[in-house]
């Protein structure tokens, strides 16, 4: 069976985006060669990564473009080259390449895709996602990168979820950057 894992960013304050919705401060970083190695990795694993639209966008918007290759060219051929899930109502297609836009239910989706042969998935961002499917116990394991920064507003990644999850602590990484790399599984 596929193994499902969300990695995403979160202030030190619980939230992963901003009052207005935007991620733009996971990566105001100071520069850190092991941060950077770390995300290069985590890029160049495989797999299929899932986005909600929102976090597709903001993706597919950065990621093909020149500035990207030249900044973080590992990541950007990582990220270009992965296949792609991507859960929309609203879109009509998905133009980055490797993309497929899926329209019906995540949840369903998903169970589907995890009893599939295949590479694991990883949910990036896409809070709304995260949500759906950690409800329904279909993540097998959450990054958290902990970023030194306090929003004091925002959203968190598990809104609207109605039940408690029980977590155990699977690993931890702390970096030179103030990031922290916090692995978790859920308790069954």
């Amino acid at each position: 069976m596929r193994k499902l894992i969300v990695f995403n960013n979160v202030s030190l304050d619980g939230y992963f985006v901003d009052a207005n919705g935007d991620m733009s401060w996971a990566h105001n970083t100071a520069p850190d060669p092991e941060w950077d190695a770390v995300i290069a990795g985590n890029a160049t694993g495989g797999g299929v990564l899932v986005f909600g639209r929102i976090t597709y966008d903001l993706m597919a918007s950065f990621w093909p473009k020149p500035m990207a290759a030249k900044n973080m060219p590992a990541v950007a051929e990582g990220m270009n080259r992965s296949q792609k899930v991507v859960f929309s109502r609203t879109m009509d297609k998905a133009s980055w390449n490797n993309t497929r836009l899926v329209k019906s239910d995540p949840v369903a989706e998903i169970q589907k895709m995890k009893n599939e042969p295949g590479e694991g998935m990883c949910v990036l961002g896409s809070g709304s996602i995260v949500s759906q499917l950690a409800q329904e116990g279909l993540i097998d394991g959450f990054q958290f990168v902990v970023v030194p920064v306090v929003l004091g507003k925002g959203r968190t990644m598990f809104s609207g979820l109605t039940k408690k999850l029980a977590m155990k602590q699977t690993g931890a990484r702390a970096f030179a950057n103030g990031n922290v790399l916090l692995h978790y599984e859920p308790v069954a």
